[in-house]
């Protein structure tokens, strides 16, 4: 088995999981679970792997040295896809310390109930030294559970970054500047668009922190996808972007249509954007998934949603999505609503309401049409176009733009 290495003895240790489709309802196409070895005077792992790839890590570790020899593990999260195998590495390892933050004793505790477990609870800012190599601990709770540390390898420069910095991206390369840009950038986009919006304000302070601490980075070591060598400006560039949800200046339509009624008005409505010159794109729910929106919603400026009414309520793949976005509650947007209905018309009132308490300024009071709709209706819906369209132009120039309703 072919060794993969960072530095001079620091490999990666992790494995490759090529089948799971599915991450708490974002749509992925595999994944890594990393782990990392330091060998040392005190030798070091960090971070574990999902319980299944548990005799993978530890095939990956014996090619290096034996893993009774390790002496120390940090676990710098505890959710399951990186701790599930540390019951059976702790039994094979036997190590002197258990590295984690105050929240990651806590949650260690409870997922495991093993109060024996040799627990090192650093404090943000401690030091260990492993001999030649120096750990440091920075800590980064709530990004994106109250657990989650940072370790940062002071003389060769590299910052284990647990889940941030990631791609849920299954691929045989290890690092960036081995996989396809386009590619890679996209997943790192959907992974922050589906993990970490929520968590914004922190990622902004984290950011800070990071630049006033003036830590020499060479190298991220996420915990998912690849490892950040060649540039990891590049990434650290995109989050300062999207921490502060930055938009791209387009506009999404997005809809669930029953009979075709509300298909024609996002059409409709799109032509009004296409007469202010605003970049857009159609999504329909029912060919594009929840974690390929979130994606587009995190880099768009404005978000126009249109639902169909159905029994008193929307169209169940758009309450989907919305209770999907509203737990990642993106802002710095623009939107409106529309929807066709046959006797009732709740669903544009419902989705206003929702984006209202997500803090999205809303240009349009919502525009209904019963069942099918005329010529004249859908020139109303272009007119709803136009004012998305006028109303985002002034949001991206500065101009103070506030909610209609």
């Amino acid at each position: 088995m072919k060794k993969i290495e960072l530095a001079e003895n620091v490999y990666w240790v992790g494995a490759v999981d090529w089948v799971t489709r599915d991450f708490h309802g974002y749509s992925i196409n595999g994944t890594t679970y990393n782990a990392y070895l330091i060998i040392d005077e005190k030798i070091t792992l960090i971070d574990t792997v999902k319980r299944p790839y548990t005799s993978e890590l530890l095939h990956r570790i014996r090619n290096i040295i034996d893993p009774a020899k390790i002496d120390y593990l940090v676990v710098n999260h505890v959710e399951m896809d990186h701790s599930g195998a540390l019951p059976e590495i702790i039994e094979a390892i036997k190590p002197e310390k258990v590295f984690c933050s105050k929240m990651g004793h806590k949650a260690l505790l409870q997922h495991f109930h093993q109060p024996d477990w040799p627990y090192h609870v650093v404090t943000p800012g401690e030091e260990v030294s492993l001999g030649k190599r120096t750990l440091s601990f920075l800590e980064t709770r709530m990004l994106h559970w109250p657990d989650s540390m940072f370790t940062y390898l002071k003389e060769d420069e590299i910052l284990f970054t647990s889940d941030a910095f990631g791609e849920h991206l299954a691929t045989s390369e290890r690092f960036d500047d081995e996989v396809n840009q386009d590619v890679l950038m996209h997943e790192a986009t959907k992974y922050y668009a589906n993990i970490l919006t929520l968590y914004s304000p922190l990622v902004k302070k984290l950011l800070a922190k990071v630049q006033e601490m003036q830590l020499p980075i060479k190298m991220l070591a996420p915990d998912h996808g690849v490892v950040w060598r060649s540039n990891p400006g590049k990434i650290i560039e995109a989050y300062s972007r999207w921490c502060v949800h930055q938009g791209n200046g387009k506009a999404l339509v997005i809809y669930d249509t029953m009979w075709e009624s509300t298909k024609m008005m996002a059409k409709a409505i799109a032509e009004g954007l296409h007469e202010q010159g605003i970049e857009y794109k159609l999504l329909d729910l029912q060919v594009n998934h929840r974690s390929d929106v979130m994606t587009d919603v995190l880099e768009s400026s404005a978000v126009v949603l249109g639902s169909s009414t159905l029994n008193n309520g929307m169209l169940p793949r758009m309450a989907d999505f919305l209770m999907y976005m509203r737990g990642l509650r993106p802002t710095n947007k623009i939107g409106a609503c529309f929807g066709s209905y046959g006797w009732s018309g709740e669903a544009v009132k419902m989705m206003n309401e929702t984006l209202k308490e997500m803090n999205i300024i809303l240009c349009h009071e919502g525009l209904k049409v019963q069942y099918v709709p005329e010529h004249a209706q859908l020139g109303t819906c272009v007119e709803l176009g136009r004012t998305v369209g006028k109303t985002l132009k002034a949001f991206l120039a500065g101009e103070k733009v506030e909610s209609v309703i």
